[in-house]
């Protein structure tokens, strides 16, 4: 997998190149259930305007550079868009240093496997891109990290894919309690669990659906699964409970050194790769809130990033089993 560290201050032809390059995969994904599936140009803006105003001129700026098309416009609002689906585990580890661990967990030939640090609207963000302008995890410069997992909850309703939700976070919010509070409004499209942790390691998990009111919880621990598992068989094929039990029992009984704690992410039970079956551990991300660092992490390679002093640049890495992924798994 050939990953990208890519760094431009405000909204020009680094991003405009970037969704040239990645457009055609991702309009055919987002017309997968044909054009009426997906909500108007207008009905994305609007909601748009209605839950995240702050980044509404931004959002426009973007729709600019890609070109001022209805499609792409449509999907750039991430608003009802397709279902999908992915594994992951996250955890806050219990030391003095606030330090979110997470493995994403997601269909190889589905990612876009490039990283990105950007000064949009006055404010430093840096994390793992996802649709061009979202995120799935991340770090901004008031000292506020975020990442997700999957809910594990086959409904879908209306509501913003939540890659944007986490971006809009990181524009936006500079403690945790404003984080919370906003995850707790804005409305997603399925179910998520999001953590965020700030520099004074304060930290919420949001268990976000769109069919019920959010969670806000004090847990240091999110895998698949939500208060209870309702999606059985996703459940058992993707070990959720398992890898839940296992980080709190770290948590609770080990009290791991920073290190230890963040190779067991590196291992089974939490490092997967069953990419034959649709999804396995593509990346180990490490969030320091406080140094303003993060680092994506493979078993035996490490790449350091630095939100004041980034610096692009490019990695190959192999993923064993990563080559020949089976279909993306259906919801």
């Amino acid at each position: 997998m050939l990953w990208r560290a890519i760094s431009e201050d405000q909204p020009g032809p680094k991003w405009a190149g970037l969704f040239a390059e990645y457009w055609p995969d991702y309009h055919k994904w987002w017309l997968k259930e044909g054009d009426s599936a997906r909500p108007t140009y207008l009905e994305g803006r609007r909601a748009l305007k209605a839950h995240m105003p702050e980044i509404v001129p931004l959002y426009d700026d973007l729709c600019e550079l890609a070109g001022g098309g209805d499609h792409a416009a449509r999907f750039l609002s991430f608003y009802c868009p397709p279902p999908y689906l992915s594994g992951c585990s996250q955890a806050i580890w219990t030391g003095r240093e606030p330090v979110m661990v997470r493995n994403y967990d997601y269909h190889a030939s589905a990612f876009d496997c490039l990283i990105t640090h950007t000064g949009w609207q006055g404010r430093k963000v840096m994390g793992v891109s996802d649709g061009l302008w979202g995120m799935v995890d991340g770090m901004n410069d008031a000292g506020l990290s975020i990442s997700l997992t999957f809910g594990g909850r086959r409904v879908v309703g209306e509501g913003f894919g939540v890659p944007l939700i986490l971006r809009y976070v990181l524009q936006t919010c500079e403690t945790v309690e404003q984080a919370g509070a906003a995850l707790a409004r804005i409305p997603t499209h399925m179910s998520y669990n999001v953590t965020v942790l700030d520099r004074k390691r304060n930290y919420v998990t949001a268990m976000m659906s769109p069919d019920r009111p959010t969670i806000l919880s004090h847990t240091a621990v999110a895998t698949n699964h939500q208060e209870n598992v309702e999606w059985i068989s996703h459940a058992r094929f993707t070990a959720t409970v398992e890898r839940e039990r296992f980080l709190l029992n770290r948590i609770a009984l080990h009290r791991d050194p920073e290190d230890k704690f963040i190779n067991a992410f590196l291992r089974p039970p939490l490092y997967s790769t069953a990419f034959a079956a649709g999804f396995g551990t593509l990346y180990t991300a490490v969030y320091r809130p406080r140094r303003q660092n993060m680092e994506i992490r493979w078993p035996g390679t490490t790449w350091a990033l630095d939100l004041k002093d980034f610096v692009e640049a490019a990695r190959q890495v192999h993923i064993p089993g990563a080559a020949e992924p089976a279909a993306l798994p259906q919801v």
